[in-house]
């Protein structure tokens, strides 16, 4: 296991892959679920897209947008990643801010050559959409 630091998230791009291993490899221990930890050779990309968009969170709410049920879809195929997701309102300010770290956190996930994310509004989002462990922390039940 290496055990460098990962990078500060501004220095991420597609074009430095070992630092970009290294940078997943960190943020991997440092989070829980399925690949945390995982080889990059184990779990596929679409879950570790979706680790990595975990290290993305809702300013206003302090909860990722994967618990939050903002991330309808990933895709990943031969390099190309492309995330759909929502926001939680239709004219919410966030939305370029929270593109941009999808990029910054996605374009250091192993394999990845080439990402795009789509924001969509059907189905519009509800605090149904979001995680057990969200509902507990925003106390929706």
């Amino acid at each position: 296991m290496q055990t460098e630091e990962a990078p500060d998230s501004t220095s991420l791009s597609t074009e430095t892959h070992d630092s970009e291993i290294a940078a997943d490899e960190a943020r991997s221990d440092a989070t829980d679920g399925a690949t945390a930890g995982a080889p990059a050779g184990e779990g596929s990309t679409e879950e570790h897209v979706l680790e990595a968009l975990k290290n993305v969170f809702d300013p206003e709410l302090g909860i990722n947008i994967v618990d939050l049920g903002l991330v309808y879809e990933v895709q990943a195929e031969d390099g190309k990643v492309h995330v759909e997701y929502t926001l939680t309102t239709m004219g919410c300010p966030i939305g370029p801010l929270i593109e941009q770290q999808m990029n910054q956190f996605v374009a250091a996930v192993p394999g990845v050559e080439e990402f795009s994310a789509e924001m969509v509004l059907r189905p519009p989002w509800t605090p149904e959409m979001m995680s057990d462990e969200a509902k507990a922390a925003l106390g929706v039940f």
